[in-house]
């Protein structure tokens, strides 16, 4: 048996241009991801999170090698809903992971 990750909906940003106040007007596109693990948050991690930084953390997706997406403060969709990830991208030597998934960030429900 192989483990295998699901399809997501990577809500992408690009800068289009600047408005008058200097600030970067994007615009969003849908991008598909695939074999991203999906991990359920346990109920520990759940208060540690809300505890440290106010957010409720839901899932953690492991992200696979050679990944090239900006998964910083970015929505994602998946199993009909959409999450916002928060938090750093933890990245670790793709040749010293086993597996094909080197990456991880966290996310929460998004309304």
């Amino acid at each position: 048996m192989q483990i295998r990750g699901k399809t997501v909906l990577l809500h992408e940003q690009t800068v289009t241009g600047k408005d008058p106040f200097g600030k970067n007007i994007t615009t969003e596109s849908l991008v598909e991801v695939e074999n991203v693990l999906l991990e359920p948050a346990d109920y520990s991690a759940i208060v540690d999170e809300l505890n440290l930084t106010g957010k409720r953390l839901a899932f953690i997706l492991h992200i696979p090698k050679g990944d090239t997406h900006n998964w910083e403060d970015t929505k994602v969709d998946f199993y009909g809903k959409t999450f916002k990830t928060f938090g750093p991208v933890m990245e670790y030597q793709e040749e010293l992971t086993p597996l094909d998934w080197n990456k991880r960030v966290k996310v929460e429900k998004f309304d």
